[in-house]
């Protein structure tokens, strides 16, 4: 069992799907066209007051373990990547964990914002690889309304909340095929939470600030570089991908990759309208979603990617 694979996936999206229209009702100040036209996103999804991440992780992580046929008792490794955790500690692994009513599995966060997932995923393939554990569970999930600026319509608009999880096993068939890591600080600025909790009472701005068209730049260029080093590092020429799975934060930013890889949309999963940005749980939602319409076969080469906060970047090409 030297190879690890994917044997479910799952999704949450929470409440009722907020319009475009309905915040326009609230009170932002924009369109339905302005937000639709440059981003993609018509709708997105509001945890209620009393819902969590961690919460939304349990709904998602059902899913997958249903359809992996796994119980959760199995389960040896769990690790939810999050920028936005019920409480400073313990982790939200750990309370999903409880939730689950498993009590022996390795549990622990991933803050690497919208990379985190793909960070999560690598880290958890490492761990079945090296025959430490066999069944894994990795989670992105995140309630990035909690950190919105709301007087801020360049940036309140784009996100939502929301959670997916994969199952991952040990394999005698390979199932992840290469995978890539990256990060530089040096880009820290352009899109953070610059807050901190500081003797019982916040310091700094707690909501969520972006620069977005330097994020945009960025996005495009490193998406596009991180998909040649996954298909190089397999030995695959870029025609064998079937599926590209990319982080959901901007149709544009979609569309700008597929053309550098000169590379059909209709290769490209697109969810972005539905549920908006949700950080860690995009790739997962977006996979789970093509799962399950049947886009995605077993089989098919599928290539995972994230970009986040931090800088951070990274991406995953598995045989699903």
């Amino acid at each position: 069992m030297s190879f690890c694979r994917i044997t479910g996936t799952g999704g949450y999206l929470p409440g009722a799907p907020v319009s475009n229209h309905d915040l326009v009702a609230r009170g932002i100040e924009t369109s339905d066209e302005w937000i639709a036209d440059r981003t993609g996103i018509r709708f997105r999804h509001f945890a209620a007051e009393h819902e969590h991440s961690s919460d939304l992780a349990l709904n998602a992580s059902r899913k997958a373990l249903e359809m992996a046929g796994r119980e959760a008792g199995e389960v040896d490794l769990i690790i939810v990547a999050t920028s936005t955790p019920d409480q400073v500690f313990p982790s939200t692994a750990c309370l999903l964990q409880h939730k689950l009513g498993n009590r022996a599995a390795t549990a622990f966060d991933v803050q690497a914002v919208c990379s985190g997932f793909v960070y999560a995923l690598t880290i958890a393939e490492k761990f079945i690889r090296s025959g430490s554990h066999k069944c894994a569970l990795v989670v992105g999930a995140e309630v990035f309304s909690r950190i919105l600026d709301w007087n801020d319509r360049g940036t309140c608009v784009l996100f939502g909340d929301g959670a997916g999880a994969v199952v991952l096993e040990a394999s005698s068939e390979p199932g992840i095929l290469s995978s890539a890591l990256h990060a530089d600080g040096h880009y820290h600025d352009i899109l953070s939470v610059p807050g901190q909790v500081c003797n019982g009472a916040v310091a700094g701005k707690p909501l969520l600030q972006m620069d977005g068209q330097a994020v945009f730049k960025f996005a495009v260029r490193v998406l596009g570089d991180t998909a040649v080093e996954l298909m190089q590092a397999a030995e695959l020429p870029m025609t064998a991908l079937d599926w590209l799975v990319p982080h959901q934060a901007n149709i544009r930013i979609l569309q700008s990759t597929a053309k550098r890889l000169d590379m059909s949309m209709d290769k490209v999963v697109t969810t972005v309208a539905e549920h908006g940005n949700t950080s860690a749980a995009s790739v997962p939602l977006a996979l789970d979603i093509a799962v399950r319409d049947g886009r995605i076969k077993r089989g098919q080469n599928v290539m995972l990617e994230g970009v986040g906060g931090g800088f951070t970047w990274g991406g995953v090409l598995l045989r699903f």
